[in-house]
C-alpha cells in the first residue's frame, strides 16, 4: 500500500512539473529604449574614459572574472533568458552612484543573458540618463582581449 501511494505521489509530482510552462530563451534586442546599446569597441572607448561598468551577473561569475574595475550589482531574475519581468525580480540600484547623469555601462554574459539588459532598463526607469548596455557582454569583451580581473 505504501509503495503504491509513494509511486502515485511521484507520478503526480512529475506530471505537475511537466505541466509547468517553460519559456524558451529569447534573442536579445538590438536597442534599449531610453539608453544606448554599445558594441564592444564602443564600450572599450567608454572604459578608456573611466566610465563605470556594472556587472549584472551573479557574484560567483563576477568573482571568477569581470571587466576590470566593474562593480557587481547582480540582477536576480524570476524568468531567466527571456524579456519577461517578474514580481520576483530584484536589482539593488542603491549600489550604483546616485548621480543620475553618471555614464554607466551594464553587461552580463551576452545573448541569451538578459540580466544586463534588465538592469539597464531598471536604471533608465529610475531616471538615469546616460545608460549604456553592452549587448554582447563578457564573451565579446574577453574575445577582444580587453582588460579583466
Amino acid at each position: 500500500m505504501f509503495a503504491r501511494t509513494l509511486a502515485a505521489l511521484s507520478l503526480t509530482g512529475v506530471l505537475t512539473l511537466a505541466m509547468q510552462p517553460t519559456l524558451a530563451a529569447e534573442e536579445l534586442p538590438h536597442a534599449i529604449p531610453g539608453g544606448t546599446m554599445v558594441s564592444v569597441d564602443q564600450a572599450k572607448a567608454l572604459f578608456d574614459k573611466g566610465t563605470l561598468f556594472v556587472d549584472a551577473r551573479v557574484a560567483a561569475e563576477y568573482a571568477d572574472k569581470h571587466i576590470k574595475g566593474a562593480i557587481n550589482v547582480p540582477f536576480k531574475e524570476e524568468f531567466p533568458k527571456v524579456s519577461k519581468i517578474g514580481s520576483g525580480d530584484k536589482f539593488n540600484l542603491s549600489k550604483v552612484p546616485g548621480d543620475k547623469n553618471k555614464v554607466m555601462v551594464f553587461y552580463c554574459n551576452g545573448s541569451p543573458c538578459w540580466k544586463g539588459y534588465k538592469a539597464a532598463e531598471h536604471a533608465i526607469k529610475d531616471g538615469y540618463k546616460k545608460v549604456n548596455w553592452l549587448r554582447d557582454g563578457m564573451p565579446a569583451w574577453e574575445g577582444k582581449g580587453f582588460p579583466t580581473e
